[in-house]
């Protein structure tokens, strides 16, 4: 499995996670969208409503209708509901169930760091685990070290 470790220095998780929930569905997957931050998953499916001025991206908070016929799904905890077997970790914490999903984006803001630094130190002997990481370089996202 592959964990996407994403610095966001530049945009919020609610402006990248509609780019990152357009690639799923467009490869037929789909994605479950995990914060314990109910204001921060208001803000989400504000952003994933108005992604594309041409579109939206189809989605729901969980419980709020049938979670099994939604692409994305948005949740305070990650179980997939919506059989999703990608997910975003939208809050900068970090959730050992994401590591029974084929992949996952763990987005942290900068106050997040030592989050990211104490997951990324844990994924390191995990022979399972593919870690990758990213950060904004103007309004590119750059892997690096």
């Amino acid at each position: 499995m592959q964990v996407d470790f994403y610095q966001l220095t530049r945009d919020p998780a609610e402006q990248v996670i509609p780019a990152i929930a357009q690639k799923i569905l467009d490869d037929g997957g789909r994605l479950l969208v995990v914060s314990a931050d109910d204001a921060q998953l208001g803000k989400l499916s504000v952003a994933l409503w108005s992604a594309k001025p041409e579109s939206f991206i189809a989605h729901q908070m969980v419980g709020e209708g049938d979670d099994s016929l939604q692409p994305v799904l948005l949740a305070n905890e990650a179980v997939a509901s919506n059989s999703a077997r990608m997910i975003a970790l939208a809050d900068g914490e970090w959730r050992d169930q994401a590591l029974g999903f084929d992949r996952a984006f763990y987005l942290f803001p900068p106050e997040k760091t030592d989050n990211a630094r104490t997951a990324w130190r844990a994924l390191a002997d995990r022979p399972d685990v593919e870690r990758r990481y990213w950060k904004q370089d103007g309004g590119k996202w750059r892997q690096g070290p």
